[in-house]
C-alpha cells in the first residue's frame, strides 16, 4: 500500500496447520474459522497467510466493521465463483438486528459454501460468550494463537534473517510480547516518545525516558535507579516546557501501560528501571535523534566506573567514539571530554594533550586541568597563566592553587628584597613566614625591618611578642601601630589598658566565658569549636567530657579532633586505638599525626 512499508516475510507458526487443515474442510462445505488470540498475537497476519495459501481462487469481501451483512447470502445466491467472508475484530461484526454475523446467517452462507474466516481477541471473545452474540461462536473451528513464540518458531524466524533485517531485530529485541508485538508497535512507541517532546505534550516525561534512552546507548542496558534517570533527565537543553509537567506526571506518563501491553519504561526490580527494549530497537533506526550529550557520557562513564555490571573500558571505548565524533564536528567540549576520559585510563600524556588542545580552544576547565598537571610535576611557571583562566572562570581549586604558586614565588622574591636591605620586603616575607607558623623565623625577618627603619612592621612585631607572652613588649609596639592608625592595634591596646586599670578576673572565670562561647559554636556545628572545646575540657582535667567533642569535631572534618583522640588514647595506653586515631587525623592532612605514624610530613 502507498505510503507503507512492505510487510516483513512471514514466519510459519505452530498452529498453521490446524488452520490450513481448518480451511480446508471449510472449502469443501463452508463455514466458520476463528482465529482467537491475545492483543498483538499476529492473528491477521496468520489469517491472511492461510487465506492466501488455502482460498488462493477464492473471491474476497473484507466489509467494514459495523457493516449490515443480511443482504450478501441473496447477493451471492446462484454465483458459480467461490467466496471468503474476511472478518477482522469479529466481535465488531456480531448481532441479531442490525445485520451482524448470527447462526442463521451464517448457516444461510455455510449452504452457500462460503469460508467465513474471522480474528478475536480473547478478551472479546469471553464477553460475547457471557451474552446472546456469542451463539455463533458454538459453530465455529477455532485455532488459538499464542502471543509468545515456541522454540521451533523463534528457530525458523532465525533461519529468514537474511531475507529481511526486521526479523533480525525483532528476534533480538522481543520479549514475552512476541515477534508480531514488536513489528507492529516498536514504531508506534517511537512515535508517541518523539512527538511527546513538544511543550503542549509531556516534554518532561519525553526527556526522562530519553535519558534511559541514552544511557542505554551509552552501554547502560541494565537496571537503572530512577534518581539516577531523574539526575539525567534536567540536562537535556533542548528539550523546552519541562516546567510544566511535574516529575511524577512524567513517570507515570513514562510507566503507563500502552495497548494493554508495553511501557516506555520497563521497572526491573525495586526503584530500578530500563527503556523497552522494542523502543531502544526502534530509536535506534532514528534519524533525528541527537546524539548523546556529553554530560550524559559524564554520567554512564561515573555509574560503569562504580557499578560491578559494567565493564567500564566497554563504556570508556563507546564514549572515546561519540567524543572524537564530536570533536570533528567543531564541539571543544568534547576535546575536554577526551581528556578526563584518557586521564580515567591512566593515560597521562594523551590526558594532557586533549586538555591542552581544549585549553587553547577557550575551555578554560580544561586550563585548570592542565594547569594542575603541569603544578604537580614542578612547572609551576608555566601552570600559573592556565590556572589563572581557570580561576577566572569560577574554579576556586584552580585559584586556591594558583594562589599557593604565588606564594611561594613572592617568598622567594621577598627573600631577595629582603636580602638587599628592603625592609618592606623583610616585614612581608615575615608575614609569609607567621602564617606558616614560623614564629622564629618571622621574628628574624620582622627584626630587618627594623633595622631598616621600616615603622609599619610595629603590628607584625606586637603580634609575635602576643604569641610569645611579653606582653610589656607588644605593649611598646602596639603603641607604635596605634599610633600610625592600625585599627587592630588600636583595639588590642585598649584592651590592655583596660586590664591595666582594672582587677584581673580569675582564671576559672575567664576559662568558663571561654567555655560557653566556644559551646555555643560547637553545638551549631562547628567543627573548630567542637574541638577547642574539647581541648579546653581536657586541660580541666576533664577528658571523660572532652572526648565526645572531639569525636563531634573529627565528625564535622576537623582532622585535630582525630589527632586529640589519639593522644588522649595514648595518654591512657591504648596504643592500637591510639594508631587508629593517628591514622584517621593523617588521612585528613593533619601533620603532626604523620609524625607520630612517621610519615613524611613535607
Amino acid at each position: 500500500m502507498p505510503g507503507y512499508p512492505a510487510l516483513p516475510p512471514y514466519v510459519l507458526r505452530d498452529r498453521d496447520a490446524d488452520l490450513v487443515s481448518a480451511l480446508g474442510q471449510a472449502r469443501s462445505g463452508g463455514g466458520l474459522v476463528l482465529v482467537l488470540g491475545e492483543p498483538f498475537a499476529g492473528k491477521s497476519r496468520t489469517a491472511l497467510e492461510g487465506m492466501a495459501e488455502e482460498l488462493a481462487d477464492f473471491r474476497v469481501y473484507a466489509p467494514a466493521r459495523g457493516a449490515d451483512l443480511r443482504g450478501l447470502p441473496t447477493l451471492l445466491h446462484g454465483r458459480p465463483e467461490r467466496y471468503a467472508l474476511w472478518l477482522d475484530d469479529l466481535d465488531g461484526h456480531l448481532g441479531d438486528t442490525d445485520g451482524g454475523l448470527e447462526p442463521r446467517m451464517l448457516a444461510q452462507l455455510t449452504a452457500l459454501r462460503v469460508v467465513v474466516l474471522a480474528t478475536m481477541r480473547e478478551d472479546a471473545y469471553d464477553a460475547c460468550r457471557r451474552d446472546d452474540r456469542g451463539r455463533v461462536l458454538d459453530l465455529a473451528q477455532t485455532v488459538e494463537l499464542a502471543r509468545e513464540w515456541r522454540s521451533a518458531e523463534r528457530e525458523r524466524l532465525r533461519l529468514n534473517y537474511g531475507a529481511d533485517p526486521r526479523l533480525a531485530e525483532a528476534a533480538r529485541s522481543a520479549g514475552p510480547e512476541g515477534v508480531p508485538a514488536y513489528l507492529t508497535l516498536s514504531p508506534r512507541l517511537q512515535g508517541e516518545w518523539w512527538r511527546a517532546r513538544r511543550a503542549d505534550r509531556h516534554p518532561r516525561g519525553h526527556a526522562l525516558v530519553r535519558a534511559a534512552l541514552d544511557l542505554a546507548r551509552c552501554g547502560l542496558t541494565g537496571p537503572l535507579p530512577m534518581d539516577l534517570l531523574l539526575k539525567v533527565h534536567e540536562g537535556y537543553a533542548d528539550v523546552t516546557g519541562m516546567e510544566r509537567e511535574s516529575a511524577d506526571d512524567a513517570r507515570a506518563w513514562a510507566v503507563e501501560r500502552r495497548y494493554g501491553l508495553l511501557r516506555l519504561l520497563d521497572r526491573v526490580t525495586g526503584d530500578t528501571w530500563r527503556a523497552a527494549p522494542i523502543l531502544v530497537e526502534a530509536t535506534g533506526r532514528h534519524e533525528e535523534l541527537p546524539d548523546v550529550p556529553g554530560p550524559v557520557w559524564g554520567c554512564a562513564l561515573e555509574t560503569a566506573r562504580t557499578d560491578a555490571a559494567y565493564d567500564y573500558g566497554e563504556v570508556a571505548a563507546k564514549a572515546r567514539v561519540a567524543f572524537q565524533r564530536a570533536v570533528d564536528a567543531g564541539d571543544t567540549s568534547a576535546l575536554h571530554n577526551l581528556g578526563l576520559l584518557a586521564d580515567s585510563l591512566g593515560e597521562g600524556a594523551e590526558a594532557e594533550r586533549w586538555f591542552r588542545r581544549a585549553a587553547e580552544a577557550g575551555e578554560p576547565q580544561s586550563a585548570g586541568r592542565l594547569g594542575r598537571m603541569l603544578a604537580e610535576r614542578g612547572e609551576g611557571k608555566s601552570a600559573e597563566p592556565l590556572l589563572e583562566t581557570a580561576a577566572e572562570a569560577g574554579d576556586t581549586e584552580a585559584a586556591t592553587l594558583l594562589g599557593k604558586l604565588l606564594r611561594k614565588r613572592a617568598a622567594r622574591w621577598l627573600k631577595a628584597g629582603m636580602e638587599g636591605g628592603s625592609g618592606e620586603a623583610a616585614h612581608l616575607f615575615g608575614d609569609l613566614q607567621l602564617g606558616r607558623g614560623d614564629v622564629d623565623d618571622a621574628f628574624d625577618s620582622y627584626l630587618r625591618a627594623v633595622d631598616a627603619g621600616y615603622a609599619p612592621v610595629a603590628a607584625s612585631m606586637a603580634r609575635v611578642n602576643q604569641i610569645w607572652n611579653d606582653n610589656e613588649s607588644a605593649t611598646v609596639w602596639l603603641r607604635r601601630a596605634a599610633d600610625a592608625g592600625d585599627v587592630w592595634a588600636s583595639a588590642v591596646l585598649a584592651e590592655y589598658v583596660r586590664k591595666e586599670n582594672h582587677t584581673e578576673p580569675r582564671r576559672v572565670e575567664t576559662v568558663d566565658r571561654a567555655l560557653d562561647d566556644i559551646h555555643y559554636g560547637a553545638e551549631r556545628g562547628r567543627a573548630l569549636d567542637a574541638t577547642n572545646l574539647g581541648v579546653l575540657l581536657e586541660e580541666r582535667d576533664r577528658a571523660d567530657e572532652a572526648r565526645p567533642w572531639y569525636l563531634k569535631g573529627y565528625e564535622l572534618g576537623d582532622a585535630y579532633g582525630a589527632f586529640r583522640l589519639a593522644e588522649l588514647h595514648k595518654k591512657e595506653g591504648d596504643t592500637a586505638e591510639a594508631t587508629a586515631w593517628y591514622r584517621k587525623a593523617a588521612d585528613l592532612g593533619h601533620l603532626a599525626a604523620k609524625r607520630a605514624l612517621g610519615e613524611p610530613h613535607g
